[in-house]
């Protein structure tokens, strides 16, 4: 199963606060142990929701929000995309997280939809079109 790992913001991170050289050899150790296990597809952080935009869909409209977003509990400072057997694995590796913030913190697990997730309405046509563009995304050389 595949799962996205998001590290909840707090006002540190949507300040701009960066972390500093403890804490990024604790998160390094902790991503070499998630790639040695095979666990970790990828994962980075992300700049303060100030530097990033929304986009609100309404019918045919589509608004354009600047940022910064005022609710700091429901953004995501940073990801990791995982693969494990089960939820229970995936939270065992969260437990073992060195605190990813300057205060008290928050990681969300949810696993990633799958092409059976779908059923009937993923049809046979449009899984040969996922799997055509994760193979062009492989050979681009980025995660997939």
């Amino acid at each position: 199963m595949r799962f996205m790992v998001m590290v909840k913001a707090d006002a540190h991170s949507e300040a701009g606060e960066m972390p500093g050289e403890a804490l990024i050899a604790a998160m390094g150790r902790y991503n070499e142990e998630l790639v040695k296990a095979g666990v970790m597809l990828g994962g980075e952080g992300l700049h303060p929701s100030a530097r990033g935009v929304r986009v609100r869909f309404s019918g045919k409209d589509r608004t354009v929000i600047d940022g910064p977003f005022t609710e700091t509990k429901e953004l995501v400072a940073g990801y990791w995309l995982w693969q494990c057997a089960s939820m229970a694995e995936a939270v065992e590796w969260v437990k073992r997280c060195p605190n990813p913030m300057l205060s008290d913190s928050e990681i969300e697990i949810r696993p990633i939809l799958e092409a059976e997730d779908f059923g009937e309405a993923f049809t046979p046509e449009l899984r040969e079109q996922e799997e055509r563009l994760r193979q062009q995304i492989a050979a681009q050389g980025r995660a997939g």
